[in-house]
């Protein structure tokens, strides 16, 4: 097990060189100069401006250089100063990491909750009125691109209706309710980001436990089962259940990190001050720093979570092995 994960480690570790190489190489081949973005607010710059912001943004080196020293501080996990800002870049992902997991870790557990009980009712009443209702609006769901729901939901619940605000975290008074007012608003604010989260998930999740599920039944050992006077809620269970949460873990390992690496797209249109919404704000910025430390964390998240996937893998079905 031990050298299973040394051996994951340091491929991924190769990896994550190699997705932050892509990614360096990418912003520089990108067209403009990020100098004349940085001072198109400034007319009146001079060509010694630009010069000593070249310098200082150490662009006058070779690409390779400028690589070379990004990577040598990632050693420490500096990723440098925001090229916008001036501020640390992993200052700025700890101040926006925690609207993005909040949201994600809440719809990742409702689609969870959801999605098995969904998943285990329809394949047990295959051809049900319950499961063709689910599977219609099921695929639907998923077929329809978050956004969408979102705008709907802005539309309707949020200015039609107007019981749902549609910007940011909190109110303008947050600073002047109680702890439970607080706590009333935030969650209040919470509830349309969150259900254009969990849409997908839900619909995806609810029916891949569906499939697999109903592939389990089929095989002979739930048969044989059946055949021993076992209840049908007992083989269901703790037979054929178990066996679908197998690949379904999986699959929560390999979602997870995109979840909490934040939608761009939805956190725009909310206002949500996540990690979503800084990458979108680094790009327009075309902040080198940031984009790259953005990129990194996404990347290990990824293999973080796809290894960590994989020994649950193991915890679940005792025929796994990485030894």
């Amino acid at each position: 097990m031990l050298n299973y994960i040394i051996r994951r480690l340091l491929i991924g570790l190769v990896t994550l060189l190699g997705i932050t190489f892509v990614t360096f190489l990418t912003i520089e081949s990108a067209p403009g100069d990020i100098v004349e973005l940085m001072l198109w607010e400034r007319p009146d710059a001079t060509e010694q401006d630009r010069q000593r912001l070249r310098e200082a943004l150490g662009l006058n080196d070779p690409m390779a250089v400028r690589y070379v020293k990004w990577v040598g501080k990632l050693v420490t996990l500096d990723f440098g100063e925001s090229i916008k800002t001036g501020e640390p870049v992993t200052t700025m992902i700890r101040r926006h990491i925690w609207p993005t997991a909040s949201v994600g870790i809440i719809s990742l557990a409702l689609a969870f909750l959801l999605s098995i009980p969904i998943g285990l009712y329809s394949a047990v009443h295959q051809g049900g009125i319950f499961d063709r209702v689910m599977s219609t609006n099921l695929y639907m769901l998923y077929s329809v691109p978050s956004y969408v729901i979102g705008m709907v939901l802005i539309l309707y619940l949020g200015v039609k209706l107007d019981w749902f605000p549609i910007q940011g975290m909190h109110s303008d008074n947050y600073e002047e309710l109680s702890l439970v007012g607080k706590f009333a608003d935030q969650a209040h604010h919470y509830v349309l980001i969150t259900i254009c989260f969990t849409v997908g998930s839900l619909a995806y999740y609810s029916r891949f436990v569906r499939q697999n599920l109903l592939e389990v039944i089929q095989q002979d050992f739930i048969r044989t089962a059946r055949a021993k006077g076992l209840s049908e809620t007992r083989v269901i269970i703790h037979h054929a259940f178990r066996n679908t949460l197998i690949p379904f873990v999986s699959l929560m390992g390999l979602t997870l990190p995109f979840i909490l690496s934040g939608s761009v797209i939805l956190e725009h249109m909310f206002n949500w001050p996540g990690i979503g919404w800084l990458y979108m704000e680094s790009v327009m910025s075309r902040d080198v720093n940031a984009i790259m430390g953005l990129n990194f964390m996404t990347a290990a998240l990824v293999l973080i979570c796809t290894l960590l996937a994989d020994l649950a893998y193991g915890l679940v079905d005792p025929r796994i092995s990485h030894d």
